[in-house]
């Protein structure tokens, strides 16, 4: 019997990694003839690492989504919607967390199938909160309880731009116009209003990632409560950490729902896989509602086929994690994806970072966001 044998690469996290493993084992099991391995990479790495030099090395690659553009710009990937058939993209298009499935088409290339779905949400110690006190619903109520040094949130550069983009989001304000990312007073006002926030918070936020920001939640009796970050379903399972995290939407901002900004991952396959029938079948599985509900979630995956999000048992397992942030997630932000767009990314949240940790001339900071924006889009890039 011949084997055939794919290669995949995830990222660092229970979340990313033994839920995968999970789901590839019992693939294993069906198809004898089929060996999945997968390697990890870490959470930095998987925001920076140049996907076309993965794809020359592994047949399935869980991506992010910003990749869509750069992905049906190269053909370094499969397009799906050549080798899926239309009934079974329906379901995922119907059954999409926010616009989680929407996130990977650019031009009408389809770079993956949605694996598992995030945006930031608001998360905290349930110990920390009796009954007669409430949590916080409005921004303004958020810097009220920050004062106590109780509030924590993720302050690494790529975390802070997408915060930016978030507080834009909400204002209505045009992003990424023919010319600028956003207009400048009301760029500068967010600014602002970062810097606010940030000034009550430890300085070690700007060392944090949302991993950390849980763990740090989890682990510590120092803090209560992050107003945003990367939902992790795993710290509302029992077991997982020494406090239990609950997760819900988060506040209102100038009177309207906060518009977080999308993430989570989605499952490709390279375009120079030799075994491209098995790694479809494979892709199949791993995304399918039962799989996604069942050894997904049960592996620590954050699943995202709608189905789990609404699945009573994954719910009773998490502390409610789904249902209770699931507006969040319908109304969650979708970033540009166009060619160039991981240019600025990579660049744009060291000038945020800059500013909301040391201050300066806020309108300096919007400027050179613009700068770099322009650049993203000349395509020598």
């Amino acid at each position: 019997m011949k084997m055939k044998t794919l290669r995949g690469i995830t990222w660092d996290h229970s979340r990313g990694y033994t839920s995968i493993v999970a789901v590839s084992q019992r693939f294993e099991e069906l198809h004898r003839d089929v060996n999945i391995s997968w390697e990890k990479r870490s959470l930095q790495e998987f925001a920076d690492a140049p996907l076309e030099k993965l794809a020359k090395a592994y047949d399935l690659l869980v991506i992010d989504h910003p990749w869509a553009g750069f992905a049906a710009d190269q053909g370094i990937l499969l397009p799906l919607q050549e080798y899926i058939d239309a009934g079974y993209l329906e379901d995922q298009k119907c059954n999409s967390v926010g616009a989680s499935y929407e996130s990977y088409i650019f031009n009408g290339f389809l770079s993956a199938l949605p694996l598992d779905a995030a945006t930031p949400v608001a998360v905290y110690r349930p110990d920390c909160f009796d009954k007669q006190e409430s949590l916080p619903g409005t921004f303004e109520e958020v810097l009220e309880i920050a004062k106590s040094g109780k509030v924590i949130y993720a302050g690494i550069p790529i975390n802070l731009l997408m915060d930016f983009y978030m507080f834009g989001a909400t204002l209505g304000e045009p992003m990424f116009t023919e010319e600028e990312i956003i207009d400048r007073h009301a760029g500068e006002k967010i600014l602002e209003d970062m810097r606010n926030l940030a000034s009550m918070c430890t300085p070690e936020i700007f060392s944090w990632d949302p991993v950390d920001v849980h763990e740090a939640l989890a682990a510590e009796n120092e803090y209560c409560y992050c107003p945003f970050a990367y939902g992790y379903t795993n710290y509302s399972r029992d077991g997982y950490a020494a406090h239990l995290l609950k997760a819900g939407n988060v506040v209102s901002y100038h009177g309207k729902n906060l518009r977080t900004v999308l993430g989570g991952t989605g499952l490709s396959i390279s375009s120079a896989c030799e075994e491209k029938e098995t790694a479809v079948e494979f892709l199949k599985y791993a995304v399918s509602p039962k799989i996604q509900r069942t050894l997904y979630f049960e592996g620590g995956g954050q699943p995202g086929h709608r189905s789990a999000w609404t699945d009573d048992e994954c719910n009773r397992r998490s502390e409610n994690f789904f249902r209770d942030t699931l507006r969040t997630l319908d109304e969650s932000y979708l970033r540009p994806r166009y060619s160039g767009y991981l240019y600025f990314q990579d660049r744009a949240g060291d000038l945020v970072r800059e500013y909301v940790k040391n201050g300066g001339k806020a309108s300096d900071t919007i400027a050179g966001l613009n700068q770099l924006y322009r650049k993203s889009k000349e395509g020598t890039i």
